[in-house]
């Protein structure tokens, strides 16, 4: 299986939304994600979040573009319910280290 790497940012997405999409993810206890074990489902391989030039925007690995769709059937209901819009880009990993 290739890692896939899933991109998420665009003027409709904050630190807020990103926030509250947390919190609904993990039933109230977080407001960012902080393990691998705060995902409803397995196959994360990196996460990371943060506000950037063009807004903020979030960036995942998965281990397979199958466990990245097993993510998107959990997230992108809740997505629409805070009113996130953009759609996220994902894309085969050319390369992928980590340490």
């Amino acid at each position: 299986m290739a890692a896939v790497v899933l991109v998420h940012q665009g003027s409709g997405l904050t630190r807020e939304q990103y926030e509250e999409t947390v919190s609904r993810l993990t039933g109230g206890q977080k407001r960012r994600m902080e393990s691998p074990a705060d995902w409803p489902v397995e196959g994360l391989l990196a996460h990371a979040a943060g506000d950037g030039p063009s807004g903020f925007r979030v960036v995942d690995v998965w281990e397979s573009e199958e466990a990245c769709r097993r993510f998107g059937e959990h997230l992108q209901p809740i997505l629409r319910e805070v009113g996130v819009q953009a759609e996220p880009e994902m894309y085969p990993a050319f390369a992928f280290v980590s340490a």
